[in-house]
């Protein structure tokens, strides 16, 4: 077998709605170890929707619970309006009312130190850009500059992604603005430098939220005109920052138990297209399945198992 090591970090990445698939995979992990996510991580790292799930798990929301709130509210935050529809003669697609609505009805008042101190401690760290210091942040649970954020205020600046939603507090933006959509090299970095893990002690679990592999006609490629390039140009460098970060992971922290999963979709969709809900589910519960099978050296009873346990 190869069992979870002593410590035990997650790192989710960004990806809209398509979080759920993350929260469906957790719901599959906590089913077979019959414990919450609470006390299966001592460490959660969030860009954007990850950014929502690493904050429940640091509250000690079940994943099922997760998965349940993201159908029930997914609807309302990416509801029709005349902004979506008059996009891009509008700034952005929705309003972020909603959002909000959302984030101060599971978060309520929890500030980000709230995490840290309690009986078991959980690191929770959250990337957003700010654009007037002109970096991205870190927003860390045990660092005091960051101790009195409201977990609510700092998902939603991690999850403010151009376009879609209003400037939070006309600074910040979506995490995921840079290098950061996938942020397994922040969790390994925090462990190892900030909570000074034994990386031979460690596991990291990333989980992406699908991707695409999109093949391009050779024949029809080099007669796209230019705007559509824009959506093609910016898939293709995210893509390239997801993967840099993997495998600066692998060359940095060889030590460490790094086991990253992934799942390709089978068309590409879009971070605000709920109606696509049950076959992320359905791609989450194939991703959860996935991690179980990776604890095991030989796999021949766990299918069973999980199936019980589901």
């Amino acid at each position: 077998m190869k069992p979870f090591r002593k410590n035990v970090a997650i790192a989710i990445d960004g990806g809209g709605i398509r979080g759920v698939m993350v929260a469906e995979a957790l719901s599959v992990l906590e089913s077979y170890l019959n414990k919450p996510s609470s006390e299966i991580f001592g460490l959660a790292t969030g860009t954007s929707t990850g950014s929502i799930i690493a904050s429940g798990i640091g509250a000690g929301f079940s994943a099922r619970e997760m998965v349940d709130r993201y159908v029930e509210m997914g609807d309302c935050i990416f509801s029709n309006s005349f902004r979506k529809i008059l996009f891009p003669l509008s700034r952005y697609r929705y309003s972020d009312e909603n959002l909000v609505y959302a984030l101060d009805h599971n978060f309520g008042n929890l500030i980000m130190s709230d995490f840290w101190n309690k009986d078991s401690p959980i690191d929770v760290v959250l990337t957003a850009y700010d654009l007037k210091e002109n970096r991205t942040r870190f927003i860390k649970s045990w660092k005091k500059k960051y101790a009195s954020w409201p977990v609510k205020f700092a998902v939603q600046a991690s999850c403010t992604v151009p376009t879609y939603f209003p400037i939070v507090a006309n600074r910040y933006i979506d995490g995921g603005v840079g290098s950061y959509g996938n942020p397994c090299y922040v969790a390994a970095y925090e462990a190892k430098e900030c909570l000074k893990w034994d990386l031979k002690e460690t596991t990291l679990i990333s989980i992406g939220t699908g991707r695409f592999p999109e093949k391009f006609d050779e024949e029809k490629i080099e007669k796209l005109p230019p705007w559509a390039w824009i959506a093609k140009s910016v898939d293709i460098f995210m893509q390239s920052a997801y993967d840099q970060q993997v495998q600066l992971v692998r060359n940095h922290y060889p030590d460490i138990d790094f086991r990253r999963f992934q799942v390709d979709l089978c068309e590409n969709i879009p971070m605000d297209n709920v109606k696509k809900m049950d076959l992320l589910i359905e791609y989450g519960l194939e991703m959860g399945v996935e991690i179980i099978w990776d604890m095991y050296d030989n796999p021949i009873e766990e299918p069973e198992k999980v199936q019980q346990n589901k």
